[in-house]
């Protein structure tokens, strides 16, 4: 049996964010639940998402001195070239001691150093690419890989290896189902008499769209809708004071199943592990694409919805002049709203989790 064990072993690298973390952390899981006996190590910072979720959901973690390159100057972007070498050195070391057969890498800086270091040791790379726009991480470790999954059809026209692309959609989580929305809006002190809006800007939150919820918020309550509000670490000090019956305010959401269960329409960034999520539950969504991420991938990641009409896209510059008129035109529109809906759902790629888990085992199996 301890032969078995050591026969199957996978490195996850990925993080920096919720959006590079879970896809990873949805492969692990399926792979655990289709081979227990399966040996699994992530590899991240310490700072990061990653450092906090990782050990609490059961998986061994190991850190690497490493930290991405900002576009504006900062004391940080002198000593990056040292930390990058002093990261590949630490990556190849935990690879040598956990040899691992198969390292998956789900984006993000983090990733670079780790699954080039398993790359170096001879693993079989596979690399899982959430945008559109494909991340530079994944571009720079095209070579390497032997299969990169991608999210978007668009993202085919950024990759030289057309062969190591498929098209398997981005990895959720058994975790999130479709709940009763009676039982959700218990949750949140709600009643089902009511629409609900739901507002989502990401962990840290996101200050156009907090200010645009901020601003309309009586508006929000005079046109009789509930309102449940993320406002993001970042911003909840500052709003949570609109508290009130018909409006829930948090830093956080623990369980986002309530929240999408909940919400007639929902209001949010264009992430992709977001996005993912509310094709597989068929949530109809105003997106509003961060301008704050490299190569406007939030942007892309949008419109690749709306060209399909599974998602009503409006720019960061235009939200809060035209967000509760976007709201109030949507969320009264039933037709719309199923519409939407079912467009998403359409999309949706429920089983990519479980094929990269199945391909990871086939790639690692000992003949």
């Amino acid at each position: 049996m301890s032969q078995a064990k050591a026969q199957y072993r996978f490195l996850f690298a990925g993080g920096g964010t919720g959006g590079h973390l879970f896809p990873a952390v949805a492969v692990a899981e399926r792979i655990k639940s289709i081979l227990p006996e399966a040996e699994i190590l992530f590899v991240g910072t310490k700072s990061k998402i990653e450092g906090r979720v990782v050990p609490k959901l059961g998986f061994k973690f190991k850190s690497i001195w490493i930290k991405g390159f900002s576009r504006k100057f900062t004391l940080e972007n002198i000593l990056f070239p040292l930390k990058l070498i002093v990261s590949i050195v630490q990556s190849i070391f935990i690879n040598m001691k956990f040899k691992p057969q198969v390292a998956i890498g789900s984006g993000g800086y983090v990733s670079g150093p780790a699954i080039f270091g398993s790359s170096v040791m001879g693993a079989k790379v596979i690399l899982l690419e959430q945008n559109s726009y494909p991340g530079v991480t994944t571009r720079l470790l095209e070579k390497k890989s032997k299969e990169i999954h991608i999210t978007f059809e668009d993202s085919k026209k950024y990759f030289r290896d057309k062969e190591k692309l498929l098209l398997t959609g981005n990895p959720v989580r058994e975790s999130l189902t479709k709940m009763n929305k009676e039982e959700a809006l218990k949750e949140f002190g709600f009643t089902p008499s009511k629409k609900t809006l739901f507002i989502l800007g990401g962990s840290l939150g996101a200050y156009t769209l907090n200010e645009a919820v901020a601003t309309s918020i009586k508006k929000i309550e005079e046109n009789g809708l509930q309102v449940i509000w993320q406002t993001g670490k970042n911003y909840f000090e500052k709003y949570k004071n609109l508290k009130s019956k018909s409006v829930w305010v948090n830093a956080f959401i623990d369980n986002m199943n309530f929240a999408y269960a909940a919400c007639d329409l929902l209001v949010a960034r264009a992430g992709a592990s977001t996005i993912a999520e509310i094709l597989m539950l068929g949530v109809p969504s105003i997106l509003v694409p961060s301008p704050n991420v490299a190569a406007n991938h939030q942007y892309h990641n949008a419109k690749s919805l709306t060209e399909t009409e599974a998602a009503i896209l409006v720019e960061d510059k235009d939200i809060k002049e035209k967000f509760i008129n976007s709201v109030m035109d949507l969320i009264n529109n039933k037709e719309s709203l199923k519409k939407i809906s079912a467009n998403a759902k359409a999309l949706a790629k429920p089983d990519a989790a479980k094929i990269i888990a199945e391909r990871a085992i086939k790639m690692a199996q000992v003949l």
